[in-house]
C-alpha cells in the first residue's frame, strides 16, 4: 500500500515541538469517535487490542494477523494518520520484515517497534526485559529495508530505563537513530527531568502518557515547549470506556432497568450517527 497521502502529511507534521496528541484506539468504533472529536491522528494500541479483543493483559499474546485485521478495519473508517503499535515485531529481524510489509499494506502510516524480549509486557508493568541493543539495531535496519513507501515512519522504542537505567536507554535510542529510525520513543520516564532530557534529543521524539502509569502527565503546552513531536494517550479511550460500561451496568443491576439514563448512555440516534448510518442508507437506495 505505497504512496499514502496520510504518510506524507504525518511525516511533515510529526516534528519537534508539535506535540500532536494521538489517542489510543483499539477498534474502528473508537477510531470514529476520535475523529468525531476532532483529533487528526490516532494510535492503534496493542494493549487496547489485548484488553478488548481477548480480555487479557498486555502481555504479548496478540498475534500479527489479529493486529493486521484491526489496523485494516480502523484504516477503513479513520481518515487521518495512524501510528501502529507492533510490539517487538513478532520475532526476529526476518519476522520484522514481514510485520512491516503486512502493516504497511493494512494502512499504517507509522509503525512502532520496541526492544523488549518476546513476548513483551506493557511498558508500565514491572518485570520487563530487553534484548541486546545490537539485536534491536538489526531489527530496525530490517524494518527500514522492508518498507516500500519511504514516507512510512519507523518509530523505535526502548524500555531500557526500568532495566538498565536512564543513561543506557538514551544510549540505545541514539543507536536506534543511527540504524535508521525516524522517531524515538523512550518509554516510561519517571520524572519531569527525564522527560525534558528526552525532548532535547535532536530528532523527533514521542512520550506516552498512561494515566496511573509511571510517567507524570505534563500539560500539552509544556510538552510543546520541551520539544516533543507526539504525545500518546494510549489507554485513555479504553479507560474511559471501561468506566462508562461499569457505571451503566451497575445502574442496570441495581435498578433492573435503564430508565432515564441519559447521563449514562449515548442516545440511539447518536450511536447511529457515529457509525455513519446515513451513508449506508444512501448506498442501499443507490443499489436497490
Amino acid at each position: 500500500m505505497a504512496d499514502r497521502p496520510t504518510r506524507r502529511t504525518f511525516r511533515a507534521a510529526l516534528q519537534p515541538g508539535a506535540a500532536i496528541i494521538l489517542p489510543g484506539v483499539a477498534n474502528a468504533l473508537a477510531a470514529r469517535i476520535v475523529a468525531d472529536c476532532g483529533f487528526t491522528a490516532a494510535y492503534v494500541t496493542g494493549a487496547g487490542i489485548a484488553n478488548t479483543h481477548l480480555g487479557i493483559p498486555d502481555n504479548g499474546l496478540v498475534t500479527l494477523t489479529e493486529l493486521v485485521d484491526h489496523v485494516a478495519a480502523i484504516r477503513d473508517v479513520f481518515p487521518g494518520p495512524l501510528m501502529v503499535d507492533a510490539d517487538t515485531g513478532f520475532g526476529n529481524a526476518l519476522n520484522m520484515r514481514r510485520t512491516i510489509r503486512m502493516l504497511e499494506r493494512a494502512g499504517a502510516d507509522a509503525i512502532q517497534i520496541e526492544d523488549q524480549v518476546f513476548p513483551k509486557r506493557c511498558g508500565h508493568f514491572e518485570g520487563k526485559q530487553v534484548v541486546p541493543a545490537s539485536e534491536m539495531v538489526g531489527k530496525i535496519k530490517a524494518a527500514v529495508d522492508a518498507r516500500t513507501d519511504p514516507d512510512l515512519m519507523i518509530v523505535a522504542r526502548t524500555d531500557a530505563i526500568a532495566i538498565e537505567g536512564f543513561a543506557a536507554a538514551m544510549d540505545r535510542i541514539a543507536a536506534f537513530r543511527e540504524a535508521g529510525a525516524d522517531i524515538g520513543f523512550v518509554e516510561a520516564p519517571t520524572t519531569p527531568k527525564q522527560i525534558a532530557e528526552i525532548a532535547r534529543l535532536p530528532w523527533p521524539q514521542i512520550v506516552n502518557i498512561v494515566i496511573g502509569g509511571k510517567t507524570p502527565e505534563l500539560p500539552n503546552d509544556k510538552l510543546k515547549e520541551l520539544g516533543f513531536a507526539g504525545v500518546l494517550y494510549a489507554n485513555a479511550v479504553l479507560q474511559a470506556a471501561v468506566l462508562g460500561m461499569q457505571r451503566a451496568l451497575s445502574h442496570l443491576k441495581q435498578n433492573g432497568r435503564m430508565g432515564n439514563a441519559d447521563n449514562l448512555l449515548a442516545s440511539f440516534a447518536e450511536r447511529q450517527r457515529l457509525v455513519d448510518i446515513g451513508a449506508f442508507q444512501e448506498m442501499e437506495r443507490k443499489y436497490s
